[in-house]
């Protein structure tokens, strides 16, 4: 099998996790795929920091600190304290002395001219993703940083998330640099020639929103023969974690599993989707998207652990195969 996923940084990280555990056991051989979202990219120390590409590295590649769900385990960080003595940096953002490593390595490379496709390719393979049939691609080589319209201008988008805690009203979403963006070398490809592409359980708006995007992705999608088909980041009317619904409620989207499906679209209909599956707690859903034409099914979607996690790729899989 050959599978695309769109992704964000702790839940669709955790998400194809459980996906290889499940393609390890029942279709060996598989190729996954994984288009990661930079908008969340930033440079701060001089470093070029890209928090989802690193998030996925890490967690396929072993290292992850699983209770955060970011950055690596057993971290120090003597570094950011001392830069902090100096009042250098923001105390709300912290890097890791491990993280920090990578974050230089990857600045280096793209000084020295490498692209960042590049640069995440050298990377990877620290961390064996090959060796897992995983192929890591940033949606784009070009810069393209997610900020916030609140009152009074523009911010990144890091630090409404991380030091407002999303608790600034947002006006609006604005991907600076998307006008001179291109998708990346391979992407294009791999939503066209796969056969399946999976959205997983990442913000719609600022992950796999910004993903989609990107000249070219959202018509890649559309037009590719194979199934899409996504699993639903809200459980119940809420978010399984972060701030999914403030940034939903600053497009106008409710937070409910419809009304994230309604945002995606179906294909048929000129949106990105073909299937939607979502928690027990939302088998309403389920049946409402499936009498208007949608493939749609209702499982346990938290995910809890790897087993878990894999059992959620099976069904997702199963609904691209209806």
């Amino acid at each position: 099998m050959k599978l695309t996923v769109l992704s964000g940084g702790v839940g669709g990280a955790r998400f194809t996790r459980g996906l290889l555990a499940h393609l390890a056991r029942t279709a060996p051989g598989s190729q996954v795929t994984v288009i990661a979202n930079t908008g969340d990219d930033m440079w701060l120390h001089g470093v070029r920091v890209c928090p989802d590409l690193d998030t996925l590295m890490y967690t396929l590649g072993g290292a992850v600190h699983e209770e955060q769900g970011w950055g690596r385990r057993e971290e120090s960080s003597r570094v950011s304290a001392d830069l902090a003595a100096y009042d250098v940096g923001w105390e709300w953002f912290t890097l890791g002395d491990l993280d920090l490593a990578t974050h230089l390595a990857r600045t280096q490379w793209l000084r020295e001219g490498l692209t960042l496709s590049e640069a995440t390719a050298r990377l990877s393979a620290r961390w064996r993703l090959a060796e897992q049939g995983v192929r890591l691609l940033p949606m784009s080589d070009q810069p393209v940083e997610t900020h916030v319209e609140v009152d009074g201008g523009l911010i990144h988008f890091e630090e409404w998330w991380v030091r407002h805690r999303a608790a600034l009203p947002a006006r609006r979403f604005v991907q600076v640099g998307l006008d001179r963006a291109s998708a990346a070398p391979g992407v294009l490809a791999a939503i066209t020639d796969a056969d399946a592409v999976l959205l997983p359980p990442s913000n719609p708006v600022v992950s796999v929103g910004t993903i989609l995007a990107v000249p070219g992705i959202r018509e890649a999608v559309r037009a590719t023969r194979a199934p899409v088909v996504g699993v639903s980041p809200i459980i119940g009317g809420a978010p399984v974690r972060g701030m999914a619904a403030e940034c939903l409620a600053a497009i106008g989207v409710s937070a409910t599993a419809e009304g994230v499906a309604r945002h995606y679209g179906l294909r048929e209909r000129g949106g990105v989707l073909d299937g939607w599956l979502v928690d027990t707690a939302d088998a309403a859903t389920a049946e409402l998207l499936a009498a208007d034409g949608w493939r749609s099914a209702a499982t346990d979607t938290l995910m809890r652990d790897v087993p878990a996690t894999a059992r959620i790729a099976a069904e997702l899989l199963a609904l691209a195969g209806r």
